[in-house]
């Protein structure tokens, strides 16, 4: 497959990487040839100094020949532009990273897909998905719904009150039981766990499971006493604020604290009547203190500075709040966060490069996620007729290492998968896939 990413920066250089891995044929374009350099140098692709923008340059990279076109530069109008040249000269998918909003609206959308723009990215809407989620369960570093939620994977971090330590996986996972442990991060370590394993104090650990049995799994793992988030305070008022703000369901109340006064007059304008602004510096103790910091149950920190996001999390931490959530690009301060026990980590970058990633594979792929904090990819993949995962029993198939089938979706029944499971023509399965290309795995799905 020939794939042209436009723009090295962020969220270009991430895809990158991500798609390198699969050995495909790719060209990146950037007008800086400094990070050109740097990328060529970490990985095995082309590339080409240029305005993306440019007939020249597209002709350069074989545009016409690219079976996908990947527009990610930090400017929408250049990536719209890029797209569309890129779609008349014969590019069979063109996909274009936007920054607002009215482009995703469904009128709009269909407009900019007659134009030769295929897909959009909008990374404020994932970032505002993940929020959303991680401030619904209260006591869980991150959540997975699969098929619409007939299966629920739950990131938990696991603490003294945890009732399944130090216990054989074999003896808590059997076929009957309700949920299925997937993997394991311990220290910097990723485990793809097996029967022998153990989970152990401060583990965090990611649960499969049905949506009905969510609240059995909060028993075991000790989170009963706590509290669910009814109100949540938001530092920095972003697109990302805007849009987490804007979805936030009604049982939430919402603060969003502004330090830039005109900013505050605009949120105003772009916010739901809902949604209280404040103007402050949301790092100031005693404004949080002000604003009832003690009854509130969720802090989310969306600046564009890592540090100050960590740093204000922690604070919150300090004074009561039990749920945090931090925006953090810098992939370098992930493992940091983690250690400093932050709490919920949204990483747009990834979110992004996840979403495009799905595009790759030939599989019927519905939905693919990239777990930062394990450095591993989850995905759900359909299971199409004659191919090899239904001609033979899971523990028969022989999947590479680091690789493990989470649970199934037959129909609309979410199901949990063990050894002797038979998967048919039409599940929705997920598989969870630790420093693997997904590529090795979506040959298991296809004819």
């Amino acid at each position: 497959m020939k794939i042209i990413i436009a723009g090295a920066s962020a969220i270009g250089s991430h895809l990158a990487g991500l798609l390198s891995r699969s050995n495909q044929d790719i060209v990146l374009i950037d007008p800086s040839a400094d990070k050109l350099d740097v990328i060529s140098s970490e990985y095995d692709l082309m590339t080409l100094t240029g305005s993306p923008t440019s007939v020249k340059t597209l002709r350069n990279a074989d545009a016409d020949k690219a079976d996908i076109f990947i527009a990610v530069t930090p400017d929408e109008n250049m990536n719209m532009t890029s797209c569309i040249m890129a779609h008349a000269m014969g590019a069979r998918k063109t996909v274009a990273q936007i920054d607002s909003q009215e482009y995703i609206d469904e009128d709009n959308s269909v407009i900019i897909r007659k134009m030769g723009v295929d897909t959009l990215i909008y990374p404020e809407k994932l970032a505002g998905d993940d929020i959303i989620k991680g401030l619904k369960l209260s006591w869980v570093r991150q959540r997975w719904d699969v098929h619409g939620g007939s299966l629920v994977m739950l990131g938990i971090k696991l603490r003294e009150s945890c009732e399944i330590l130090n216990q054989p996986l074999r003896l808590l996972c059997g076929p009957q039981d309700p949920y299925h442990v997937v993997a394991i991060k311990r220290g910097n370590e990723t485990i793809i766990p097996g029967g022998n394993d153990e989970l152990r104090l401060y583990d965090i650990v990611y649960f499969m499971t049905t949506v009905g049995t969510i609240s059995y799994i909060r028993k075991i793992v000790g989170k009963e006493h706590y509290a669910d988030v009814r109100n949540v305070i938001i530092m920095g008022g972003g697109k990302t604020a805007i849009r987490a703000a804007n979805e936030m369901p009604s049982f939430i109340n919402t603060k969003i604290i502004e330090i830039d006064e005109r900013r505050c007059e605009e949120l105003h304008e772009e916010l739901e009547e809902e949604t209280m602004v404040i103007h402050g510096d949301a790092r100031d103790v005693n404004l949080l203190k002000e604003e009832n910091i003690k009854n509130t149950q969720g802090f989310v920190a969306l600046t564009g500075n890592d540090e100050m996001n960590i740093l204000a999390c922690l604070t919150a931490k300090k004074l009561g709040v039990r749920k945090t959530i931090a925006m953090i690009d810098n992939p370098n301060y992930l493992s940091m966060a983690e250690s400093l026990d932050i709490g919920t980590i949204i990483n747009k970058k990834a979110l992004v490069a996840s979403c495009i990633y799905q595009m790759m594979l030939a599989a019927d792929v519905r939905n693919i996620g990239y777990l930062a904090s394990i450095n591993a990819d989850v995905a759900e993949f359909v299971a199409q007729r004659g191919s090899k995962v239904t001609r033979k029993k899971v523990f028969e198939l022989g999947l590479p290492r680091g690789c493990t089938i989470g649970g199934l979706v037959r129909g609309n029944e979410g199901m949990l998968v063990s050894g002797g499971t038979q998967i048919e023509a039409g599940d929705c399965v997920v598989v969870i896939c630790y420093e693997m290309d997904l590529k090795k795995i979506e040959k298991f799905f296809t004819n």
